[in-house]
């Protein structure tokens, strides 16, 4: 039925009723109208439609949480989650325990004052067990409310704010309770709005019964012409008092109503309010955190946690605003279905528009990348990405899966794509098995599409500004679907970037590959234009980059300490400062850090850190980790912490020269010289012999710098000598052998050294087919202490060479010393 109430409440003279809205009174007979579900009384003197928490169930629970103080160390321990149907007992349990302290205390009244209070007590002990027996959740929800609001009055009557807390920990749970409580706040106003819907909605059927009784009366006047004259006026008299009566409370009813729906809306505007505000708190803050986390843990940072609790927050919101939207569109219905003139038709379709937006948003932004894509990307490599909805299950998004789609675009595509800008649905690139339909998994509730086997075929590059490397330029993928909410009645286009990539054809690329990722996950900052970052970032700021990065790579708690960035800041800046808060102020720009070489290197400052982290994580972790590499410190540091140390104390550093190289330097008093340093090592001299087989071939390094014997650090993890041969065979041993030294340490024999690697051949007699040579010893050490690194990898390639070549049973290969 469409009745428009002006065109057909007419009173009996044939005048329009005044269809003006009164003024809203002041309810004062409720304190907590949310809580209670009641509203306002109507200018007739109509009393408050309270709810059970109003009438002597407020005076009920009142005593029940004074009672429930008394249970708080029984049951506080006890968390109760009300979303949980399993924690019902507890719930079950607590309210027992509350019925059971109010008859206690019904007990113990004496007196003729206390007789009357053991009455009230009783009543009220029965009253909780029949309200609360059969929704003992219920009772949780409202004493946590109300304490919640004692507890926001007394901080603001004593103008207190809660606590700081003392730790990251504290402060994540104060903000993760407070969510919380705003969420029981909102399921109280959700609730209260959809008992005042259905008043609503009774009182306005109740109208239109009462309206179709006036449009009968209104029938029977048209009937008394029929009638003889004295029964007419006898019959119009009683119709005309019946109509007038009726009508005056129709027009008051209808006042009524309109009140009801402006009350209604108005509820309705401040719910949307708390909704606005508790999913700015999620999406903006919580999960843009996670996202930044998550950016972070690709330099190396602590990984980003799950989703869960994520997931359990927009799933509570998707819920709540599904609820809420439901109810505007069923008060439009009821609204259109009597139409009343005033402001509620615009209100409401006010309210329309922004729990539409809101849930737009929501559903928008819960679409993400729990599991990024490698943000160095090789072209024919196999990589992997998943993709999750935080609200598909509650949504039943998963009722109709929607396929995802991934692509490859550039920088300049996807500034286009935040603007709105049309980028002719181009890509750079194509990526094989690049489409994916998404799974709901029922134990966990996530809905997610798992990319397993994508592969980037081809890159399509753009022109590059300037000095622009290629691992300069970044891309990004983007994910992208649509699928319906509510049974199609809202379709959703979500997108979504992933952390930007750079793409390499070529292993070799990698590593300034990683400079660009590295600079873009530390210094990129929030609601950047993709993918800006800046070009200058202060040394400070890098320091903390750089160590992150350096710990996950070496998989090490070791870090780098204050003197280890000093000395990277001396190398960086090319100074010779050893105060750390020199620098504290310098700022360092991309170019110094993985553009322009260093002074006098063919290298830049990153190439030659990330050299550092690759030789430690591949062969010289356990050896960083125990202390005994010192590493940043230059020749001439090495010197100055030698000098006052007795003959034999080494260090192993790592090589100004040299990517990924680390040199051994000690001293050794004698007529030539008190210092010296050996060629640095490399990954490929410890795939041959490893380090601390190479230490313990000489004999002469006694002490790890400060004071530690050799043996003591690195003996656990010497080589064990084969006892006996295997199938017949005896395998040869290469020896670290240094010239200068093998005379008069032994570790040599005398003479002109025969070596391998800087190792004494294990061949017997003079057979020239192994490719013995015999090297000068100052060939070995070059004038500063150095090796000649292009002679000793000729040396290297004839022993790998050697060891390629079947042996001889003739052959008994002896370690010479």
């Amino acid at each position: 039925m469409h009745t428009d109430i002006n065109e057909q409440l007419e009173p009996a003279g044939g005048q329009e009723l005044s269809l003006t809205q009164p003024p809203v009174e002041q309810h004062l007979a409720c304190s907590e109208p949310w809580l209670c579900g009641s509203r306002p009384s109507s200018s007739r003197g109509r009393p408050c439609g309270r709810c059970r928490h109003c009438t002597a169930s407020t005076s009920l629970l009142r005593c029940g949480i004074t009672c429930h103080s008394g249970l708080r160390a029984k049951h506080g321990r006890d968390s109760i989650d009300i979303d949980n149907p399993q924690d019902s007992i507890k719930a079950t349990q607590l309210l027992d325990g509350l019925v059971q302290e109010l008859q206690k205390k019904a007990e113990h009244q004496v007196g003729e004052d206390g007789f009357l209070l053991k009455i009230k007590l009783g009543n009220y002990a029965t009253q909780l067990q029949n309200t609360y027996d059969r929704c003992p959740m219920d009772l949780v929800r409202c004493i946590r409310h109300i304490l919640y609001h004692e507890q926001r009055l007394v901080r603001e009557a004593t103008n207190q704010s809660p606590s700081p807390a003392g730790s990251l920990v504290d402060t994540m749970s104060q903000k993760h309770l407070q969510i919380n409580q705003i969420f029981e706040e909102l399921r109280l106003f959700t609730q209260d709005t959809e008992n005042e819907l259905k008043k609503l909605q009774q009182t306005q059927e109740y109208f239109i019964i009462q309206y179709q009784e006036n449009m009968r009366l209104q029938a029977q006047f048209s009937q008394l012409s029929q009638l003889g004259p004295q029964e007419r006026m006898s019959r119009e008299t009683t119709l005309q008092q019946k109509k007038a009566s009726l009508e005056a409370w129709l027009h008051r009813e209808a006042q009524t109503l309109q009140q009801y729906r402006v009350e209604l809306a108005e509820k309705h505007q401040k719910t949307l309010q708390l909704l606005r505000k508790q999913q700015t708190t999620i999406l903006d803050d919580e999960l843009i955190q996670w996202k930044r986390r998550q950016q972070l843990a690709g330099n190396g940072g602590p990984p980003e946690g799950t989703l869960d609790m994520l997931q359990s927050w927009c799933e509570k919101l998707a819920e709540i605003i599904w609820q809420n939207r439901q109810q505007i569109r069923r008060a439009e219905h009821v609204c259109q279905h009597l139409p009343i003139p005033g402001p509620v038709e615009e209100m409401l379709g006010d309210l329309n528009s922004t729990i539409t937006d809101i849930i737009s948003a929501l559903v928008t932004s819960t679409f993400i990348i729990e599991k990024q894509p490698p943000q160095v990307l090789k072209t024919q490599t196999k990589f992997a990405a998943t993709v999750r909805l935080l609200v598909g299950g509650k949504l039943n998004v998963h009722m109709n899966p929607p396929q995802v789609k991934a692509t490859i675009i550039s920088e300049q595509q996807a500034k286009a794509l935040l603007k709105n800008e049309s980028t002719r649905n181009e890509s750079s690139g194509e990526i094989l098995n690049n489409c994916c339909v998404m799974e709901y998994h029922q134990a966990t509730g996530t809905l997610s599409a798992h990319f397993r086997n994508m592969s980037l075929k081809r890159i399509k590059r753009s022109d590059r500004r300037g000095a622009e490397s290629v691992t300069e330029e970044k891309f990004t993928i983007l994910f992208e679907s649509q699928f319906s909410v509510g049974g199609n009645e809202l379709v959703f286009q979500v997108k979504t970037l992933s952390l930007p990539v750079v793409v390499i054809v070529h292993g070799s690329q990698d590593n300034n590959a990683t400079a660009t990722v590295l600079w873009d996950n530390a210094f990129a900052e929030p609601g950047r234009v993709p993918f800006a970052v800046p070009d200058k970032v202060l040394w400070p700021q890098l320091c903390e980059a750089l160590n992150m990065k350096f710990k996950a790579e070496v998989q090490s708690n070791r870090g780098l300490t204050k003197e280890n960035l000093v000395f990277l800041a001396q190398k960086l800046f090319n100074s010779t400062s050893n105060h750390l808060e020199d620098y504290n102020s310098m700022t360092v720009s991309w170019s110094q850090f993985n553009r322009e070489n260093l002074p006098g290197r063919n290298y830049t400052f990153w190439q030659w850190f990330d050299g550092v982290m690759e030789v430690l994580k591949k062969h010289l972790k356990p050896h960083w980790n125990d202390g005994a590499i010192l590493g940043f410190v230059n020749k001439q540091q090495a010197h100055d912490l030698l000098i006052n140390k007795p003959d034999g104390t080494f260090l192993l550093r790592f090589s100004d020269s040299e990517i990924g190289g680390i040199t051994i330097a000690w001293k050794f008093d004698s007529p030539e010289r008190m210092f010296w340093n050996l060629m640095p090592f490399t990954t490929r001299d410890f795939s041959i012999r490893s380090l601390a087989d190479r230490l313990g071939d000489l004999s002469y390094l006694i002490y790890v710098f400060p004071d530690r014997p050799k043996d003591e650090v690195f003996s656990k993890y010497y080589t064990p000598v084969p006892s006996k041969a295997v199938d017949g065979y005896v395998k040869p041993q290469i020896k670290q052998v240094v010239p200068e030294f093998a005379t008069a340490s032994g570790d040599s024999t005398p003479g002109s050294a025969t070596y391998m690697d800087q190792a004494p051949s294990p061949a017997v007699g003079s057979q020239t087919h192994y490719n013995m040579y015999t090297q000068n010893p100052e060939a070995v050490l070059d004038p500063e202490g150095d090796f000649d690194l292009d002679d000793t990898m000729d040396v290297a390639r004839h022993v790998e060479e050697l060891l390629r070549r079947p042996m001889d049973h003739q052959w008994i290969p002896h370690a010479q010393s």
